[in-house]
């Protein structure tokens, strides 16, 4: 799943990392008892005019379409900058009705041959840049080109290298290596083709939920070549939505987005456009943000963010406080790995899972505020989603079974463990030390390995070699599918290399499991590749290549002055600023 596993999981990480820990700032907390979900949240006609302020913490690091992976970003630049063929309605919570593709730049939401080896799109005529000119086909083409040239378009998702019947070399890379250097040009444009308005992708093999892909990331959106500065591009969004970037973008401070005078509101109804213009303000400490919008001073009533009310703040969040907060169950989850080149005892395995306090763990990030525990990898917002019995009650923790199995091992005890995680806040060392307490007392030594997740963390971790015995990490789906969990984290043939283990930390390496995530893959019927997928998660549970932890939640604010805000389906339970508006009286 993609050339950079390193850059993959650090940037998919960072939003779990940030949902999990910093959600929690210290204690079990309190307050929360009128904070909304999204059940009362709908769309109005909303109010146009006025400016938002968006707060966050994390850099944006990518503004480029094809570079772009992390899901705050992705929601954002997909309701303001970039269009795509396909897209999902804007302002609805309904599960079905959020991750069904309707169609955008598109007169419908595609075509393809009966086994998805092949897909077509045609591009409704009216569409333009922000300079006015055309898009064009060949526009789509040359987007879906430069994920190719990946010495320079980094960090960004590489499924269609995968999936593009494009030959590969001898080291298993394509032969095709992007519009920069144009070599292997030919054998892209037998892949990707234009007749006219109508585009043609030819896949070496199935892909039936293309179009899922297409409106969950950014990866496809046309590219216009003459605006193309390859790496130089990062940062200077060329403008397809409804909004387009004022001057320049500051990674460090952030920008502004102000009206795309070439958008037609009229063509691209999905997107209404409320407010006028939107401001990031990049760079702010967690604790800061909520304070602001706990303050609700100036233009912080017109403010909002995707940072988690920390569980320090927790009592504050009562009263007309709680009237603007929502706590929901994000899509991503909390998961350990123990490291098979480690522990090859299947039973050891087995009584760690067993041990495993989910209790004590989410009790210690937060309650039920921050998370919730998950007995399976993949998220309840994934079709297919089953939890699995495999791994004992949600609450975890039996110490007397998980010893029981240590002596059917024949293991010596206490047995050795490292557990190794990202360093957080101080709520998430609390999580770590409870779930070693509950460790020890089931007859294992746990010591535990707390690294910096934006340098050596995932550089330890992902090494073959790694003497960590246990291993965090958090993922969530590319797009409603388990096909972007389970493949991209267990499958041994993209993952482990003489030099890194990918995302695959445990170094887990099944010939069944290959076998399944090839059968599943070739399945042409959603609802029969889902049957093979609960197979492959059970045998992952009976492997124990994994341990699930916890769904973590998003627990927002915003300011007075917002309206029409809905934590959408459609945008990954993240703001949708496809409907957001500011309210008459805060203009």
């Amino acid at each position: 799943m993609g050339r950079t596993p390193k850059r993959f999981v650090a940037l998919a990480s960072s939003a779990v990392v940030a949902a999990s820990l910093a959600a929690c700032g210290g204690g079990s907390g309190g307050g929360g008892d009128d904070v909304s979900d999204q059940s009362n949240q709908e769309v109005t006609e909303a109010t146009k005019g006025g400016a938002i302020t968006y707060l966050q913490t994390s850099v944006t690091e990518h503004l480029d379409p094809q570079r772009v992976y992390v899901g705050r970003d992705i929601s954002n630049l997909g309701r303001l900058v970039y269009r795509s063929w396909v897209q999902f309605p804007s302002g609805t919570t309904d599960a079905t009705e959020g991750t069904t593709p309707i169609a955008d730049l598109a007169t419908d939401t595609g075509t393809s041959n009966e086994d998805a080896t092949e897909w077509q799109f045609t591009l409704k005529d009216g569409p333009v840049w922000q300079d006015g000119e055309p898009i064009t086909c060949e526009d789509f083409a040359y987007g879906a080109s430069r994920t190719f040239a990946t010495d320079v378009i980094t960090g960004g998702p590489n499924y269609i290298i995968g999936y593009l019947d494009v030959p590969t070399a001898d080291d298993g890379s394509s032969q095709y290596k992007g519009p920069y250097t144009g070599e292997g040009q030919e054998l892209f444009d037998q892949a990707v083709s234009c007749d006219g308005n109508t585009i043609t992708y030819k896949f070496k093999k199935p892909w039936p939920d293309f179009p899922l892909a297409i409106a969950s990331l950014r990866a496809f959106d046309p590219v216009r070549e003459d605006q193309d500065k390859g790496d130089r591009s990062d940062l200077v969004p060329f403008s397809s939505g409804p909004y387009m970037l004022d001057g320049e973008w500051d990674e460090d401070s952030g920008g502004t987005f102000v009206r795309n005078p070439e958008w037609d509101g009229e063509e691209d109804t999905n997107r209404q456009a409320n407010f006028d213009e939107i401001t990031f303000e990049v760079g702010i400490e967690p604790e800061t943000i909520i304070e602001r919008l706990i303050a609700d001073q100036g233009e912080d009533t017109t403010a909002i963010a995707a940072t988690n009310v920390t569980a320090a703040q927790y009592p504050e969040i009562t009263g007309d406080v709680a009237e603007r907060a929502v706590n929901i169950q994000s899509p991503f989850t909390n998961y350990l790995v123990p490291n098979f080149n480690q522990i090859e005892d299947v039973k050891v395995r087995q009584a760690l899972a067993l041990a495993t306090n989910r209790a004590a763990y989410i009790g210690a990030l937060g309650g039920e505020n921050a998370s919730s525990p998950a007995l399976t990898i993949v998220s309840p917002d994934v079709p297919g989603h089953q939890p699995l019995d495999t791994f004992g009650s949600e609450e975890g923790g039996d110490i007397e079974g998980a010893q029981a199995l240590l002596e059917e091992a024949g293991v010596d005890t206490p047995y050795p463990i490292t557990l190794t995680y990202p360093i957080g806040s101080e709520a998430s060392q609390n999580a770590f030390a409870a779930l070693k307490e509950t460790y020890d007392q089931a007859g294992f030594d746990v010591t535990l390995d707390g690294l910096d997740p934006s340098g050596p963390y995932y550089e330890t971790i992902q090494k073959p070699d790694s003497e960590s015995d246990l291993i965090w990490g958090g993922w969530g789906a590319d797009w409603p599918s388990i096909s972007t969990v389970l493949p991209p984290l267990f499958d041994s043939r993209i993952n482990l290399t003489a030099n890194s283990n990918g995302q695959d930390y445990g170094n887990y390496d099944s010939d069944e499991a290959n076998a399944l995530i090839d059968e599943a893959l070739a399945e042409t019927d959603l609802d029969a590749a889902n049957e093979l997928w609960g197979q492959l998660d059970q045998l992952l549970a009976d492997d124990v290549a994994y341990i699930p932890l916890d769904t973590t939640n998003f627990y927002y604010l915003r300011g007075s002055g917002i309206e029409n805000y809905v934590n959408s389906v459609s945008t990954s339970g993240y703001p949708d600023l496809g409907v957001i508006a500011v309210a008459e009286d805060a203009q």
